[in-house]
């Protein structure tokens, strides 16, 4: 979710998947309720999923079964061709970037944490314990960071002295490391931040185990919808939905003909992808980055089982 009172692309995302009485759709990342609360109001019975604890304070008030798990365990907890939509909403929800204690905000002081369900190791420890080769491949990675070695380098230098234990030291040590601002629409450490949390999370990991998982809850004519945020996300979903819609680019004529994979388990509901109207990212501009994309489900078994 992208906060409590604003779910992006919400309208195209309810066009996607249809919700309607007697209809069963997955929240997967439930956040603060923002899709599963239209979802119900369309009439669907909505199972949420979130990894966050502090989400259960939002699904107290709202007629919704949340599990607290990473959505990438909707198989092993509702079955297969079990519902009729899954949503994803891969944004880091307002909630976690506004509360300072969580560590996910550059611009406001907190522990130098970004674990979204508390467990396994912190921001902090990646930063105080990863070699430089590490840091600066992490940055580049996760983060796309070009300036990632030099950053790296001053991370390792800074921390010899004291270790890192909050965001805005970290983020000042990114900025000098890069020169400063200069006028930047983009503060220096957005991308280190990113790079960070994804690795915190193992969030492209999960992504596509969570893909995988849809494609077995998911009914013959059931629905996905996946707001993405940035490239690296988007390009994980771009490929499974090229792959497992039977669209993948053809061999060369002049290489053998290849082995024909298992049979196509979603058609593309849209070719490319949705992207917020200028309305919608004038009033929250958090989205302007964000792509939906969405497929039905075919009658074919999923390709983990036809394997």
């Amino acid at each position: 979710m992208e906060g409590p009172h604003v779910s992006v692309l919400l309208g195209e995302v309810m066009e996607a998947l249809e919700p309607a009485p007697g209809k069963t759709i997955v929240d997967g990342t439930f956040g603060a309720g923002g899709y599963s609360r239209a979802f119900i109001e369309a009439g669907a019975t909505v199972i949420a999923f979130d990894r966050d604890p502090t989400a259960a304070k939002f699904a107290r008030d709202m007629n919704v079964r949340l599990i607290e798990a990473r959505f990438s365990r909707m198989a092993e907890e509702l079955g297969a061709a079990s519902v009729d939509g899954v949503a994803l909403d891969l944004g880091v929800s307002s909630m976690q970037i506004d509360e300072a204690e969580r560590g996910f905000s550059f611009m406001r002081d907190g522990p130098l944490d970004m674990r979204m369900g508390g467990e396994g190791p912190t921001a902090a420890d990646l930063v105080n314990t990863l070699e430089h080769p590490e840091l600066a491949r992490m940055f580049w990675v996760y983060g796309e960071e070009k300036q990632g070695r030099r950053i790296a380098t001053a991370i390792v230098r800074r921390r010899e002295e004291q270790p890192f234990t909050r965001t805005l030291d970290l983020a000042e040590v990114i900025e000098k490391a890069v020169g400063g601002r200069k006028g930047a629409k983009v503060h220096p450490a957005t991308r280190v931040f990113q790079a960070l949390r994804i690795a915190v999370n193992e969030e492209l990991a999960e992504l596509e185990a969570g893909l995988e998982a849809a494609e077995q809850v998911l009914k013959a004519g059931g629905r996905l919808a996946v707001v993405t945020f940035h490239s690296l996300e988007d390009r994980i979903v771009k490929a499974f939905f090229a792959e497992r819609a039977g669209r993948l680019p053809g061999g060369s004529r002049h290489a053998p003909p290849t082995a024909q994979g298992p049979a196509p388990t979603f058609s593309l509901i849209f070719n490319g992808h949705r992207s917020p109207s200028d309305a919608e990212t004038a009033a929250n501009p958090r989205a302007r980055s964000a792509k939906l994309r969405a497929a039905v489900r075919t009658p074919a078994q999923p390709w983990r089982a036809a394997a």
